[in-house]
């Protein structure tokens, strides 16, 4: 296929460097891309999203359409909704990182909308190479590509779209956006079901859950295909376009429909009093290792964009995903921080969680730099002042920085929170004195100056692992279905499945674990910091023992909306339980607690079954704490991991006041929690907590007591 003579079709210009990417005018199109070493680009214009060819083929000159590394062209007429590629003629030379194939139609690494998932063939992508030689064997994708799409950035009613008033305590709700409504029960009608419209319909479900903010798994263009043959990649841990909210997420298949219902489904939830975090993949891309597809960046400046392997031709792997994006160089800098700023400012989203962010703070050697330049332009870019920044401080090659992750902005997943309460409630000894530390916000971690509570993500599951569900139910992973022989996901679940693995129809193994989901649920959203609660989990959704269903687009993952009627016992209780967290003014202050001292009254007291006596012997499985603020409230939270039942003598709830019961795991609903207002005193200073078991007290006066829940259940 050779290019046209375009200069007697259209009046192209020779166009503009910057900005990079389509820019729409009133004339027409600037196209600007970066590619340091191709001999000659093209821009490949189609009809429509499913055009087996282009219409046009538009050959650049270095002589005119190039300055520096930066090609760019003008063409007239062009607008909206225009579909289009990029073809790279270049050097293919392995050992020296150089991998262009000019019969590979690529993405726009700066394009807003991308199409073409109807037609796209990922093998097609894939180069042939002959291993015992340095050069390919070609093969054309064009008519099997994805395409990027030129949008009008300006032609969206936003009405009155602003942010919410941030809460005084953020709950975040980690969601995937195509498992949520998915599933035929979800009464979503059928074209609407996994799309950014489902979730719209589903909003005043998360109004009365309580959360504050929803953190959307990857949302950026990801590529579908790039899993096991026969199954999905689900997950969307697998980006293809930075810059383009994702096509399968769209009941609306025109070019530029996913941008618009995804701006549609943002201004929703900000009308609901809900913040919006988007889960963020900018550590890997879907062009995987060196036989993977060709798709844009690899096609563009493969040396570029991903870290080498310095003992190889290969990419440096610190993702465990067959590359590692070599994101402290200054061109793919620069397009991460647009990319940002395109979210933020363009698509108004609240926040960003950043995937394995601690690859992020290697330089070209693939080693930890100690200010990596990445990191600290992302913490002081000035469209990202007012966002959520969510580390997740670890990688696949080894690097660990819980506390230690650079910026002073970002807030951090918490593994060795997930990690003592799963110990803890488990039965392990030796878990008391990690216990109390991630109990009061984890500050032998999060120890900097500008730290706070507030920076410590607390969650005992995610997407990531087991299920709540799952947790108290399989000692074993059952990942069989997704073609790896068992071999993928964690060994290291730290769960107890309460006597029996997997399902059972024991009652007295059911209402254990019942128990043991409602006392992680007590853990997280009473211990200090930003509790993250994850999809399915307040309906106990079981993924059947599959603790790594990425691959798994199907009910296996999909939240079964029957589950709302089946377990509305567990939704009643995280309901209430998010109500109470919200309103105790001593978890809305975003500040360390003092611990009280003979001296002088602080934030928390620590006790065991006798006051100011705790047992933090190795061998101890039990623990209590009294919260005190300076308004009058005071709470107690008694906790027993013991096989066995304990007596606790209570502290004095204060002159004239009785300790309420507001929770008590070991009883079954409506008993397990009640509105304070329903409270009853408790008759004496001595109570006997049930094993396996959380209780919270509230301190009130007999008559007249506080109601931090806020009404009836």
């Amino acid at each position: 296929m050779n290019p046209k003579d375009f200069s007697t079709q259209l009046r192209i210009g020779n166009g503009e460097p910057h900005p990079l990417g389509p820019s729409l005018g009133p004339d027409g199109v600037n196209f600007a891309i970066f590619s340091s070493n191709s001999k000659y680009l093209d821009v490949l214009l189609f009809d429509s999203s499913s055009a087996k060819q282009p219409s046009q083929i538009l050959r650049l000159d270095p002589r005119t359409n190039k300055t520096g590394d930066y090609w760019h062209v003008f063409v007239p007429g062009l607008g909206d909704g225009q579909v289009y590629g990029w073809r790279a003629h270049g050097p293919h030379d392995p050992q020296n990182g150089l991998l262009h194939d000019p019969q590979k139609t690529l993405l726009d690494p700066y394009g807003l909308a991308v199409t073409g998932l109807e037609i796209y063939d990922r093998q097609a992508a894939k180069p042939k190479i002959d291993k015992s030689r340095s050069d390919i064997s070609r093969g054309d994708n064009c008519d099997r590509a994805l395409r990027s799409v030129v949008v009008d950035t300006t032609a969206y009613d936003w009405e009155d779209d602003a942010p919410p008033e941030p809460p005084e305590r953020e709950i975040i709700y980690e969601l995937h956006v195509g498992g949520f409504t998915r599933h035929p029960s979800s009464g979503v009608e059928p074209a609407k079901r996994g799309t950014y419209a489902g979730l719209i319909e589903k909003i005043p479900y998360l109004v009365e859950l309580g959360v504050t903010a929803v953190e959307l798994l990857p949302v950026q263009y990801f590529d579908p295909q790039d899993a096991p043959q026969g199954l999905t990649n689900y997950w969307g841990y697998s980006s293809v376009s930075w810059f383009a909210p994702h096509e399968g997420f769209s009941s609306d298949r025109n070019p530029t429909g996913a941008v618009r219902e995804f701006r549609d489904m943002v201004k929703a939830l900000h009308r609901a009093g809900l913040q919006v975090i988007l889960d963020v993949v900018f550590n890997h891309t879907a062009e995987g290792e060196l036989d993977g597809p060709i798709l844009g960046l690899r096609g563009l400046d493969n040396g570029a964009y991903y870290l080498r392997d310095p003992q190889g031709n290969g990419y440096a792997d610190f993702t465990g995903c067959g590359n590692t994006v070599n994101a402290n160089h200054s061109v793919v800098r620069r397009l991460i921080l647009d990319a940002l700023t395109h979210w933020a400012a363009e698509m108004h989203v609240d926040g960003f969680r950043f995937d394995l962010a601690s690859a992020l703070t290697r330089g070209e050697d693939g080693r930890p730099l100690m200010r990596p330049p990445i990191v600290w332009a992302i913490d002081s870019l000035p469209v990202l002042a007012d966002k959520h920044l969510i580390a997740e401080p670890w990688d696949a090659g080894g690097l660990f920085q819980v506390g230690s992750f650079p910026g002073d902005h970002f807030a951090q997943w918490n593994g060795p929170f997930r990690d003592s309460i799963r110990r803890f409630l488990r039965g392990d000894e030796e878990t008391i004195e990690e216990l109390m530390a991630r109990i009061v916000g984890s500050p032998d971690l999060f120890s900097s100056r500008r730290s706070r509570p507030s920076h410590s993500i607390n969650f005992v599951t995610c997407h990531d692992g087991f299920s709540l569900m799952d947790l108290v139910s399989y000692e074993r992973k059952n990942n069989e279905s997704n073609l790896e022989q068992n071999r993928d996901g964690t060994d290291q679940n730290l769960s107890w499945n309460c006597g029996h693995e997997g399902h059972t129809t024991d009652p007295e193994i059911n209402r254990l674990r019942q128990r043991q989901m409602r006392n992680f649920l007590c853990l997280l959203f009473l211990s200090h910091g930003c509790p993250m609660l994850t999809m399915g989990d307040e309906v106990a959704l079981s993924h059947q023992g599959n603790n790594n269903p990425w691959c798994q687009d199907n009910p296996t993952s999909w939240l079964d909306w029957t589950l709302l009627d089946q377990n509305r016992d567990q939704l009643r209780f995280v309901r209430l339980l998010i109500r109470l967290a919200s309103n105790l003014f001593i978890l809305r202050e975003d500040r360390f607690w003092a611990a009280t001292s003979p001296q002088e009254p602080g934030d928390i007291s620590w006790h065991g079954t006798l006051p100011g006596k705790p047992d933090w012997s190795p061998k101890s499985h039990s623990l209590a704490y009294t919260l005190n603020h300076p308004s009058g409230e005071k709470v107690m939270v008694l906790l027993n991991a013991w096989d066995k039942e304990l007596e606790f003598t209570l502290p004095s709830p204060g002159a004239g006041r009785r300790w309420l019961e507001i929770v008590n795991t070991g009883q079954e609903s409506p008993n397990d929690i009640v509105p304070s207002a329903e409270a009853s005193p408790l008759p004496g200073e001595n109570f006997t907590l049930d094993m396996h078991s959380v209780v919270v007290l509230l301190a009130g006066p007999p008559t007249q007591k506080p109601n931090p829940t806020g009404g009836t259940a």
